[in-house]
């Protein structure tokens, strides 16, 4: 069975920022990770905006999302310390999704950096966004220096604000932004393909560490 994900983005600008690492660090992640079937959390921080705040899971499968224990502490089972600080933070983006490629690979402990791309794309369009996807975008990227692992995630729910995702481990958040990135990235049938995407969100991200 594929991995799962659960990613999870805020903008925290609008929140005290002492508090809003303080319930991540000390009640949401532990909270999450006593689920059963959660294998890992990891937290970033925007490395262009570091007023955003990343954080990914992966799930032994999606369907983690649905068990009584997660739903036990999720949504609207939320802690009063969840509430009040999610309510002050503005929600970026939270997406669940389904792991294309490779399939069953969780996030190597050793990234510092992360690149996150995020999109929909144009229905006529999508057999092609795949086999792109697939065959050229993903290996591409992975065989880029200082890329550690390259996944994809696909949301099964229609409601998504986003039903694509994809994620770049790196060794630091400098190798998306070197010249043989941009060499793997913007290639002909990327130029092409890329005028299909809506919705499209990059994150450069950061390994966060919490201060002292």
């Amino acid at each position: 069975m594929a991995k799962g994900l659960l990613f999870a983005s805020f903008d925290f600008s609008t929140a005290n920022a002492g508090e809003f690492h303080d319930w991540y660090d000390t009640e949401h992640v532990p909270e999450r990770l006593r689920v059963p079937g959660i294998v890992n959390a990891t937290r970033w921080i925007g490395a262009d905006n570091p007023t955003y705040a990343i954080a990914t899971y992966d799930l032994e499968s999606l369907s983690v999302l649905q068990s009584p224990p997660y739903l036990a502490v999720g949504g609207a089972n939320g802690s009063p310390w969840t509430m009040r600080v999610t309510n002050k933070a503005t929600r970026i983006m939270r997406f669940a999704g389904d792991q294309i490629l490779p399939g069953d690979a969780v996030a190597p402990d050793n990234a510092q950096g992360l690149l996150v791309a995020s999109m929909n794309v144009d229905p006529a369009a999508e057999a092609e966004f795949e086999e792109w996807y697939n065959t050229e975008h993903i290996p591409y990227l992975a065989s880029v220096p200082g890329v550690l692992l390259a996944r994809r995630f696909k949301s099964p729910d229609p409601g998504s604000a986003r039903k694509y995702l994809a994620l770049y481990s790196l060794d630091t958040v400098d190798a998306s932004r070197s010249a043989a990135w941009q060499k793997a990235a913007h290639t002909p049938w990327s130029a092409r393909v890329n005028r299909y995407f809506t919705d499209l969100l990059v994150i450069r991200c950061t390994r966060y560490r919490r201060a002292g």
